[in-house]
Formats: C-alpha cells, structure tokens, sequence
C-alpha cells in the first residue's frame, strides 16, 4: 500500500470538497479546481479531512496512483487556499519583460517582441524588468506556464544569458583561453 496516499488531507475553514463517484471539487478563495480520480479508489470526506482508500488486493499500479491522487488532490487544497507561484529570471544585455494586463511581452534579443497570453487562472506580474512571477491556484497549470515562458530563450552556459527559474543554478563553462 502507498504510504502517501494512506495520509489524511486536512481542509482548511475557507474550503470545501464535494465527492460526486470519482469527480472531486475542491472550492476556495482563490478560485475551484477538479480532478476526476480512478473509480476503484474510494474517496470521502468526514469533518474538514479527505481519505483515499486503496482496495486490498489492488495492483502495483492502482497502489501507485493511490498516492498519486492523494498528492494531486493535496495540490488542490493548498492551490485554492493559498495559491502557487513560480518565479522566473531574465538574464541578458537589452533583455526585458512587462505586463499589460493578462498579456506578457517578452524582448529577449529576437527581432521582434514575443507576447504571450495568460491562461485562464493564471496571472503574470512583473516585479522588475527582468523578473516575471507566475501565480494562480492550479500547481500544473502554474508550473507549465513558467516552464514555457522559460523555453522562449534557454540559457545558455558561457554567459548565462537567457531565461531561467530563480532557484535554478545554472552551470557555467569555461571559455576559449589563449595559448602561452
């Protein structure tokens, strides 16, 4: 059995889940998400706690998705309650980002400025020129968004110039040197 998927997801006060056979909503202040979960999984909720059970005789798999449904659902809970971000680095001469509503424009050395629309639930911000963070309530939707904004210029290891995550540590290669 997965030891993950046997641990109880507690809601917060602001919050509310509603089981509907193997649909799961999941309300908040910051927004409702839902995830359709494997109908051999059992799923309910009694006083502010989510469990998962998993069946006795379940295969490897199905033990296996236990506990990936409970993180997924896990996900959802604090997404509603608190929301994720995701914050990503420019880095390079000239390069620039702003934000004009739900819309983000990226000048990172092509011809032309690269826009790109936010997805539904999803909110750009620019706290500086060089610095985008994504935020929005569905973790996936979040980090799928910052990973493609980030695919728009890889960075490349000789001057770093490009973009990245902020956490990320970017290994650096050592340049031509010039002979004796």
């Amino acid at each position: 059995m997965s030891r993950i998927g046997k641990k109880p997801i507690v809601i917060p006060q602001d919050c509310s889940v509603s089981v509907d056979h193997n649909t799961i909503t999941v309300k908040g202040p910051k927004g409702t998400l839902v995830r359709t979960i494997d109908a051999t999984i059992g799923c309910e909720v009694k006083e502010n706690v989510l469990t998962l059970t998993c069946p006795d005789n379940a295969s490897k798999e199905l033990q296996a998705k236990h506990g990936l449904y409970r993180a997924l659902l896990n996900n959802m809970v604090a997404g509603v309650h608190t929301g994720f971000t995701r914050t990503v680095v420019i880095n390079g001469v000239g390069y620039k980002a702003a934000v004009a509503g739900n819309k983000l424009t990226l000048n990172i050395g092509f011809s032309h400025p690269i826009e790109m629309v936010a997805p539904e639930g999803i909110t750009f911000q620019c706290t500086t020129p060089t610095e985008i963070v994504v935020s929005g309530c569905d973790k996936e939707l979040v980090g799928q968004t910052a990973a493609n904004i980030k695919a728009k210029r890889p960075v490349e290891p000789y001057h770093a110039y490009g973009i990245r995550y902020k956490e990320e540590v970017v290994a650096m290669k050592e340049g031509k040197k010039s002979g004796k």
